[in-house]
């Protein structure tokens, strides 16, 4: 049973930075790549972010680019997303995954994802 926590989420102004952080139990971490993806209400879950199971590759959604930055410490069995320059645009529920198949860019290439931890960015 592969388990994934989020935490880190909470309250911020615009500008304001947030790291947030996925544990991960249950299987090999370092066997698998890694995504963000984000909800906010009455929108479809889209994708953040994504790392390569060595780290040595990252994908970033256009509206995130030079503001967000993924990370991962296969030691800790950790990923990381550090959020900078937030907006309120960025307010949504985001839930780390873990890749099992196909484009890093969509929901149906990830097996495992955690509940969610809310981001909200006030203006």
């Amino acid at each position: 049973q592969v388990q994934l926590v989020e935490s880190g989420g909470g309250l911020v102004q615009a500008g304001g930075s947030l790291r947030l952080s996925c544990a991960a139990s249950g299987r090999p971490f370092n066997s698998a790549a890694m995504g963000w993806f984000r909800q906010a209400p009455g929108k479809e879950r889209e994708f953040v972010a994504a790392i390569s199971w060595s780290g040595g590759s990252t994908y970033y959604a256009d509206s995130v680019k030079g503001r967000f930055t993924i990370s991962r410490d296969n030691r800790k069995n950790t990923a990381y997303l550090q959020m900078n320059s937030l907006k309120p645009e960025d307010t949504a529920v985001y839930y780390c995954a873990g890749h099992f198949m196909g484009s890093y860019y969509s929901t149906e290439a990830y097996g495992w994802w955690g509940q969610g931890t809310q981001v909200t960015v006030s203006s």
